[in-house]
């Protein structure tokens, strides 16, 4: 009796903190040694739990939730390979600054390496991979024990979100009988402890730090602004603000959300990633100053590009108070505020006597854009056109999830600025395509009018994420871009070597999807052509639940196509810039 009140008096005092530490969401795999947390995160009034069988797919749904809703979200699940099963998840969380609570459930110190089933170690499990790591005491029905609940669990939930957030995990050892009391309300409360209030700041420079800066930048005449992946509206104002007054053009990864938004401006450019790849383009828009913000941009040419600019004063202003700069070219790395910085540093600028440099950047841009919008003459279902259309098929205040590989590229290159309100997601963190069919169903649980696309591989490797979407009654539309294999390959040098390619990089499947969709119970619908597509596409709106749309691609071709349009462009961008010089 001793020890089922203990265990609920600990269990519901740590539980109670989740919920008063803005924890709303947990997502829960079943097992039997997280019994005693399971049952107390079901009881709280407060909390949401969303049931995940398998536990690779529940680690990313958390991810997809928590990227979404821009607050931190609880995992669960029981011992052994369970917790190992997070590991990916994890990973990403870390290096996609996104925060999780991780919470394994573990057998007691007496049986651990001593052969007992289902029982790893899982200390330090996810290595470095976890922001903190608390091996939890066991559970005890005294004011220290429970003070000790609340007080690590605020501790956890204000690392995860702490600078630069990501993922933290705690590790319960229960002993049996793993039952705890349900029908005492008095579990939650004030009656079990005090909460704890964790009080954070943001970074910001001093006064003269940021005159130092805007000195710094005001003498720069041919400045550009690189936007990585942001997910913040208070810094798209902020950095479009000063784009406008200080004359910086500003380079916008799709995922910044800075292309399709309330704030999208003029000085935003896109299109970057086609004319940055040629040498004579680059040629004439070397920049003396680049401010870099967010994450590394997709684009590799623009990587290339900023890597190329030895002379250039390189900013990377980083409210994260992380290290993001693979390039080595940085000449300062800032730990401020992001969109604090714009502010400030837009107060203490002039405005730009000239925007002719802006005025060229803007041009190239117009002309490279009129460009690839001729992938919309192709008649054959392609994969550039696909990015093309959705610009014009996707609703207004929907998200879109790509895949990594190809889909991401091609956001980048087709799916062109508009005021129309679409939130763009992507796994960038570690560039894997694993969980994506599961993170992008955590983001419909936030995000209504979901879009999910991504690659016939990526969506193999998730299938078993599609469950959720059953057993939850998410509404998502899932576009499957089938080309039989790995595409990104076709683009990169070992295509060039036929003898083992096919085996070892294009790795076709022959899968037909229509029996993943059918089990799940998914509504499925294969094109033939763009008319059907954009029917199926838009009426798959009008319809709630899960719905899978699977456009069958050919690798070939569609790696001629992009080249070809790309020569073009370059050839009338180099034109243009000699009318310019």
């Amino acid at each position: 009796m001793q020890h089922r009140e203990a265990l609920t008096a600990y269990t519901g005092a740590f539980v109670d903190e989740l919920a008063k530490v803005q924890i709303k969401h947990v997502v829960v795999s079943p097992g039997s040694r997280s019994t005693p947390l399971a049952y107390m995160l079901m009881e709280h009034p407060d909390i949401q739990v969303h049931m995940n069988i398998d536990e690779r797919s529940a680690g990313f749904f958390a991810l997809g939730l928590a990227k979404a809703s821009n607050s931190p979200v609880g995992l669960l699940c029981t011992s052994g390979t369970a917790a190992a099963n997070y590991y990916p998840a994890v990973v990403e969380a870390y290096n996609s600054r996104v925060p999780l609570l991780v919470m394994t459930a573990d057998r007691p110190h007496e049986l651990r390496d001593v052969g007992a089933p289902q029982a790893i170690d899982q200390i330090h499990l996810y290595g470095k991979h976890a922001k903190w790591f608390v091996e939890m005491a066991l559970p005890e029905n005294t004011e220290e024990g429970l003070n000790y609940a609340r007080t690590i669990c605020a501790r956890a939930a204000a690392a995860a979100v702490s600078a630069p957030a990501g993922p933290v995990h705690l590790n319960f050892p229960f002993r049996e009988p793993l039952i705890p009391f349900l029908n005492e309300p008095k579990w939650f409360g004030e009656t079990m402890g005090p909460s704890i209030q964790v009080e954070q700041s943001i970074p910001i420079l001093s006064e003269n730090a940021f005159k130092h800066y805007a000195d710094r930048i005001s003498r720069a005449e041919k400045g550009l602004i690189v936007c990585g992946g942001m997910d913040s509206a208070e810094f798209n104002a902020a950095v479009v603000s000063l784009s406008e007054k200080i004359g910086f053009p500003i380079l916008a990864d799709p995922l910044s959300q800075l292309r399709s938004s309330s704030f999208v401006s003029e000085t935003v450019i896109d299109t970057y990633d086609t004319f940055l790849r040629y040498e004579e383009v680059k040629e004439n828009l070397k920049p003396d100053l680049i401010l870099r913000f967010g994450s590394m941009p997709v684009s590799k040419a623009l990587a290339i590009f900023i890597k190329q600019q030895k002379e250039s004063d390189v900013l990377v202003i980083d409210g994260g108070a992380g290290w993001r700069e693979p390039t080595g070219t940085a000449s300062a790395y800032v730990y401020c505020n992001e969109a604090v910085f714009c502010r400030e540093i837009t107060d203490r600028s002039t405005p730009s006597p000239s925007f002719e440099w802006m005025d060229i950047w803007k041009k190239v841009r117009d002309y490279t854009k009129q460009g690839l919008l001729r992938i919309r003459d192709i008649k054959e279902l392609d994969e550039g056109k696909l990015f093309a259309l959705l610009n014009d098929l996707m609703p207004d205040g929907s998200g879109l999830f790509v895949g990594n590989s190809m889909p991401v590229r091609d956001l980048d290159s087709f799916f062109h600025s508009s005021s129309k309100k679409v939130r763009m997601f992507c796994n960038r963190g570690a560039n894997g395509i694993d969980g994506v069919v599961s993170t992008a169903l955590g983001v419909s649980t936030v995000v209504d009018n979901t879009v999910l696309l991504i690659g016939d591989l990526s969506f193999f490797h998730d299938m078993n994420g599609l469950l959720a979407a059953k057993l939850l009654k998410l509404n998502i539309t899932i576009v499957v871009v089938n080309n039989d294999g790995g595409g990104i390959f076709s683009f990169l040098p070992q295509s060039n070597d036929e003898r083992h390619y096919e085996t070892l990089f294009g790795t076709p499947h022959g899968l037909n999807y229509q029996h993943a969709a059918n089990l799940y119970g998914a509504e499925y619908f294969v094109p033939q052509n763009w008319d059907e597509f954009t029917d199926a596409f838009t009426s798959s709106f009008n319809n709630r639940g899960l719905k899978v749309i699977e456009v069958k691609t050919a690798r070939e071709s569609n790696v001629q196509k992009h080249r070809d349009l790309w020569k073009d462009v370059s050839r009338e961008i180099t034109s243009l810039l000699k009318e310019q010089s």
